[in-house]
């Protein structure tokens, strides 16, 4: 219960909202907004990052992404990052995968120097993000368990281990929300409570 929050302490969540498509019927909207009622309310600090309303042009060569300057958008997204201690990224699978904008996102903030440290020989470069947590919500058309099953959940591993234990986000949950367009009222609700569940106690 709350109670227990407030024993334990608050911490500081960043929500991503990596839906390029801001249009507020899309189930991704809701499940964050209910994620950050819940946390504001028991007394986290929320901060939130919408990737379809941030301006920013994807990397386009190695030069950029290792010695670029990081437009103004992604330098906020990271003072975001930085300050944060659980990071909640949620996003649509839009052909097996993240979609190009929100790719393109993680592209432009988890630069070297920044998100690790400089690639030395055949030795791991330093981490740079640990002390951070992490929960993905993925919603798709397919069942999830389809998606993990069949399709062995690829683009979402890779997330978890490809990119973010690499940086050092550990530990790294998944909620997937499958057959989202055929969801009932009550299958909906349900999903809400869970996202306010996971939002009290910042997971």
């Amino acid at each position: 219960g709350v109670a227990s929050i407030h024993r334990a302490g608050f911490r500081r969540i960043l929500i991503v909202n990596g839906h390029p498509d801001q249009d507020e019927g899309h189930f991704v909207h809701a499940l964050t907004d209910s994620y950050a009622e819940v946390a504001r309310a028991v007394g986290h600090e929320v901060r939130r990052i919408d990737v379809g309303n941030l301006a920013f042009d994807s990397i386009r060569n190695v030069a950029d992404f290792n010695e670029g300057t990081p437009p103004p958008a992604i330098r906020r997204a990271q003072e975001d990052l930085l300050w944060a201690e659980h990071w909640l990224l949620a996003y649509p699978l839009w052909l097996g995968s993240m979609p190009g904008r929100f790719k393109s996102f993680v592209e432009q903030v988890l630069r070297p120097g920044f998100a690790f440290g400089e690639l030395k020989g055949r030795g791991m470069p330093k981490k740079l993000l640990k002390g951070r947590s992490a929960r993905i919500v993925v919603t798709m058309g397919m069942p999830g368990l389809f998606y993990r099953t069949y399709y062995r959940a690829h683009s979402l591993r890779s997330l978890e281990r490809n990119i973010l234990a690499f940086v050092g986000i550990a530990p790294v949950r998944a909620s997937l929300v499958g057959m989202v367009d055929k969801l009932t009222e009550a299958q909906r609700r349900r999903w809400l409570a869970r996202m306010k569940h996971l939002g009290a106690k910042a997971n």
